[in-house]
C-alpha cells in the first residue's frame, strides 16, 4: 500500500500541500480508490486536519459514499469508533451518509 506510514501527532503542523497529497494515494488490489484514500487521511491525520482535507477531497469530486470491499462506507467505519465522533461529524457535514 502506497502513502504514510506515521501515526497521527497531535502537535505537528501541516501544510495544505502536504494534506492534499493524500487525494493521490491508490490503492492496492480491489479496494475502492476513493475509500481508501479516506481510510488514509482518517488513519493518519488529527481531527482539525481531517476536516481540512475533507473540504479538499469533495471539491476534487471524490466520492465522500465510497464503500470498502465489505461495504462499509467511512461514515460507517468511524461511527464505530468511540473516539471518533469529531471525523463522524465532519463527514456528516459534508455529506456523508
Amino acid at each position: 500500500m502506497s502513502g504514510p506510514s506515521q501515526p497521527k501527532v497531535e502537535d505537528e503542523q501541516w501544510s495544505d500541500e502536504r494534506i492534499k497529497g493524500f487525494l493521490t494515494l491508490k490503492p492496492q488490489g480491489d479496494i475502492n480508490p476513493d475509500y481508501h484514500i479516506l481510510l488514509q487521511a482518517y488513519q493518519h491525520m488529527t481531527a482539525d486536519f481531517f476536516a481540512r482535507f475533507i473540504v479538499m477531497f469533495v471539491q476534487a469530486g471524490h466520492d465522500i459514499n465510497a464503500t470498502s470491499p465489505e461495504g462499509e462506507t467511512m461514515l460507517s467505519r468511524v461511527s464505530s469508533h468511540a473516539s471518533s465522533a469529531d471525523y463522524a461529524e465532519i463527514l456528516k457535514h459534508h455529506g456523508a451518509a
